[in-house]
């Protein structure tokens, strides 16, 4: 197998070990088939069912430089800067189809940048990490499996080392060393996607010293492993997936949601042949900034198909509402393109300035990639306000849906919530809950939160700004054109 369907996809979820998984204050038994979990499935197996797709096929697959078999983008090793650029065209479209996280950008930037860097470290220390990871590489593309790039671990104290906090287990480490393997403890905090992923692909998630080795640690572990657990999180009106009928899922908002979950591994043991990264802590700081590179770069691509829907909202909304010929409505929805525009700008210059690296590899433009997540950490919630703006108020005090199946009270609501002339009401009723689910709902985590600490908080970016910035240089040529010599 190479390419799985939609349908393949969900029924390979339900072919792993029962995985032990907490919702709600119960451990959930069946989770493809629970209806919170259920939606952000259907986001996964979108990425399945447009590589089907031949109108896609060019964006959603390509050939493997391993095998030479066709296979889906997510789990390719970029070969040029076409492919990086070609990543970032692909997760607008599946932002503008979705219209929130399919959860598979996080394994595929933990891949090329494992890639790169256990050959770093393979050349240095002459050890075999890069040919495990390639055999990997080809299972997981063999089998189109979602990965789950593990790297934000839980932290603790954040004004303490990883070595320095109280308890160690805040910061995913190495328990023992075996022959044949290691055991490993810890968790992963905020891991999108992980309870619809076959695989964890964990990495240290900063620069360790030497005396941290013990968490200088980047392993693949199967997510129905003995010893990892899953704690889901809650989203916002995320309860209202538990109501069935017709009218419950209008006020829902789409049918596509996302998922974030706290991964617990409780003495997992990792045969050698998973084994990446272990304790060569000068490498630490390769994997983190190549692999925040990768997902930065994605920003550029997933939020800004996400950011399509919202424009096409508060244009939808403002016909409604009968306003949208009004010279300021335009203007609004004019500065709200322009926004998402930009940010897809960032995402197409880091890619079209990538890099080959030893590996062979292409790696994105660093410096422009942290660019394009800074940005995306702020323009989002100005496109968010504007479509807040446009679409007014009902979108947060509109009655239940349920007021529809009352002949009774659907005759108030469609006599009282009417908007334009000739617009169906039910209609309107529809864009404004989807102008909730994208705003403050399910969608909001992957679209503003997501946006914000995704890929690293807005500081993280600054630092990277600031560090990749060559700002002697800068002083040199100013100093040159004032005609200033200092020696």
């Amino acid at each position: 197998m190479t390419l799985m369907t939609g349908k393949e996809y969900r029924e390979s979820l339900s072919e792993r070990k029962p995985l032990k998984i907490y919702l709600l204050g119960e451990k959930i038994e069946n989770p493809v088939e629970h209806p919170i979990i259920r939606s952000s499935i259907n986001s996964v197996a979108l990425t399945y069912e447009l590589a089907q797709d031949p109108k896609y096929k060019d964006l959603m697959t390509t050939k493997s430089s391993l095998t030479g078999n066709t296979i889906n983008r997510f789990c390719h090793i970029h070969q040029s800067t076409e492919d990086l650029m070609k990543k970032v065209k692909m997760l607008r479209l599946l932002g503008q189809k979705c219209g929130t996280c399919f959860q598979r950008c996080v394994g595929m930037d933990a891949l090329n940048a494992v890639y790169l860097t256990s050959f770093d470290i393979d050349k240095k220390y002459n050890t075999n990490y890069h040919q495990r990871f390639k055999e990997y590489v080809k299972m997981v593309q063999d089998k189109d499996f979602v990965i789950d790039g593990c790297m934000t671990d839980p932290k603790g104290d954040r004004g303490k080392r990883p070595s320095q906090q109280k308890d160690k287990d805040v910061f995913f480490h190495l328990v023992e060393r075996k022959e044949d393997g290691v055991i490993v403890r810890g968790a992963k905090a905020h891991q999108t996607g992980a309870v619809n992923s076959h695989e964890h692909l964990v990495m240290p998630t900063l620069t360790m010293r030497n005396e941290e080795k013990s968490f200088t640690i980047c392993c693949a572990i199967s997510a129905d492993a003995e010893g990892v657990s899953y704690y889901y999180g809650r989203q916002s009106c995320d309860l209202r997936w538990l109501d069935q009928c017709e009218e419950g899922r209008i006020d829902c908002g789409n049918q596509f949601g996302g998922q974030e979950c706290l991964v617990v591994f409780d003495d997992v043991f990792v045969p050698n042949e998973r084994v990446f990264m272990n304790g060569e802590t000068d490498f630490c700081g390769r994997l983190v900034a190549s692999f925040a590179g990768y997902h930065r770069q994605s920003y550029g691509g997933c939020k800004v198909g996400v950011g399509d829907v919202l424009i096409g909202a508060a244009a939808t909304a403002a016909e409604y509402n009968g306003v949208e010929k009004a010279s300021h409505i335009r203007d609004k929805i004019t500065e709200m393109i322009h926004l998402n525009e930009t940010l897809y700008s960032c995402g197409m210059a880091c890619s079209a300035c990538g890099e080959k690296t030893p590996s062979g590899n292409y790696l994105i433009d660093i410096m422009l990639a942290n660019v394009c997540k800074q940005n995306v950490t702020r323009f989002p919630f100005e496109i968010a306000r504007l479509l807040q703006d446009i679409a007014g108020g009902l979108f947060v005090t509109c009655p239940s849906a349920k007021e529809l199946k009352n002949p009774e009270t659907r005759k108030i609501i469609e006599k009282y919530l009417a908007g334009a002339e000739g617009i169906d009401t039910v209609n309107r009723i529809k864009i404004m809950r989807l102008v909730e689910n994208l705003v403050i709902g399910r969608a909001a985590v992957g679209y503003l939160t997501e946006s914000m600490h995704g890929a690293g908080s807005p500081q993280a970016q600054r630092i990277m700004i600031s560090r990749l910035a060559n700002l002697e240089e800068k002083k040199k040529l100013a100093k040159s054109l004032a005609q200033i010599n200092e020696d």
